[in-house]
């Protein structure tokens, strides 16, 4: 999900380094990277870690969604028969899955 070298790039993206093991204590700066200390890495990994899962709905959304064939389709078909069916099927997966949850 969130590496400690997602971390590292978040905070400096030139940063050249190398973490062995995913250890916090293991980290090899390179080419002159200056370390940045170990509190503020993983302050930012729990930063990165919350933002991943404040968007959990966007991941459940975009397996409930109807194909885009079948939403192109249901638009095609509302056009021509002044339906909504497109509009409600994706008003119910946004309603399954509300933003911020």
């Amino acid at each position: 999900m969130t590496d400690i070298i997602k971390a590292i790039l978040k905070i400096n993206p030139n940063a050249k380094v190398s973490v062995n093991a995913e250890d916090i204590n293991q980290i090899t700066w390179l080419n002159g990277t200056t370390p940045i200390p170990a509190n503020q890495i993983l302050a930012k990994q729990q930063e990165l870690i919350a933002e991943y899962n404040s968007k959990q709905y966007q991941r459940d959304r975009s397996k409930a969604y109807p194909s885009i064939q079948e939403q192109l389709d249901m638009q095609y078909w509302d056009k021509v028969n002044g339906t909504s069916n497109w509009q409600n099927a994706i008003n119910a997966v946004k309603a399954q899955y509300p933003k911020g949850n």
